[in-house]
């Protein structure tokens, strides 16, 4: 038994030896810009203007929402409730939010999986599969997710992101 272990032993440290070096090679001839990515992230003012786009489009719309906005890795980098807007409005928002950026597609899509029986990974990982969130999407990336509680969440959402990212005037 003893023998055996040390055989083991033995080959398994062989056997890894060359793949080390060779790794270590690979990691020598790396240059920082393979070393690293650059991402697009949502400023503070980008944040802002999605809230404000999609609270004058609730107005416009006589709709009172709560708007919470995600950087893509998940912290929250804005929030607003309307004046109305029920006390766990925020929260709300905030959960539909992280469920977009989580599953990288609108809530309405991941409630329609869970409905169906589909996928119901989303029911038993805290998430909040409910329609009113969007990823937010800049050259085919996910830069952060808008969730909205309240009214027609998605078309605010929605009419935010065009506003902000796409220039779309929301004045009449």
């Amino acid at each position: 038994m003893k023998r055996r272990l040390t055989f083991s032993a033995t080959l398994v440290l062989a056997l890894s030896w060359p793949l080390t070096s060779a790794a270590q090679q690979q990691v020598h001839s790396l240059s920082v810009t393979q070393a690293t990515t650059e991402i697009k992230i949502i400023s503070s003012a980008g944040a802002r203007a999605l809230v404000d786009a999609c609270a004058a489009w609730a107005e416009k719309n006589r709709q009172i929402v709560a708007i919470a906005v995600l950087d893509w890795g998940g912290n929250l980098i804005e929030s607003h409730a309307m004046q109305g807007a029920p006390m766990n409005a925020i929260d709300t928002a905030l959960l539909k939010a992280k469920s977009a950026l989580r599953w990288r597609r609108p809530t309405s899509e991941t409630n329609k999986m869970v409905r169906t029986g589909e996928n119901l990974a989303p029911t038993f990982m805290r998430d909040f599969p409910q329609p009113g969130a969007l990823p937010i999407l800049v050259d085919g990336k996910v830069v952060g997710a808008i969730g909205v509680s309240g009214a027609d969440g998605e078309k605010c959402g929605q009419a935010a992101i065009d506003a902000v990212f796409k220039g779309i005037s929301l004045t009449p």
